[in-house]
């Protein structure tokens, strides 16, 4: 089960936060969002298909997001859990805690955007777009 989507980078990306990284419908950022490595998506969490919904609010479930960019890729992995409610309209957060809202995609990822690979995040930087695919096992 997959799901795609795109985003865009925005020059005021750092990628610095150390617990989570997030996607975001907003079209601007500030630098202090550190978390942030995607703007502009043109989807929200309620988009995402029923069925891999599902899938995602099954704690045995291990989920998959991988990041394209045209230079760059990286995957992180992490899990689902029931309380997901995958509702918020704008944002879509993946997390290395287990702390669980309206804006979490996952929760024990195995990276947090300090963790995304450099080049993924320059091309970011410059605005690229940024091809990001949901699977779940």
């Amino acid at each position: 089960m997959k799901y795609s989507f795109t985003t865009k980078g925005h020059y005021n990306i750092t990628s610095k936060h150390k617990t989570t990284f997030e996607f975001t419908k907003d079209n601007e950022m500030g630098k202090a969002a550190d978390c942030i490595i995607g703007v502009s998506s043109k989807v929200n969490l309620a988009d995402i298909p029923q069925k891999l919904r599902n899938a995602i609010k099954d704690d045995k479930s291990i989920i998959t997001i991988q990041l394209e960019t045209e230079n760059a890729a990286d995957e992180i992995k992490g899990y689902g859990h029931p309380d997901l409610t995958l509702d918020h309209p704008t944002d879509m957060v993946c997390r290395k805690s287990e702390y669980k809202c309206s804006r979490t995609l996952m929760i024990k990822a195995d990276k947090a955007a300090v963790d995304i690979k450099k080049e993924l995040i320059e091309d970011l930087k410059e605005g690229k777009d940024l091809k990001v695919t949901i699977s779940v096992e």
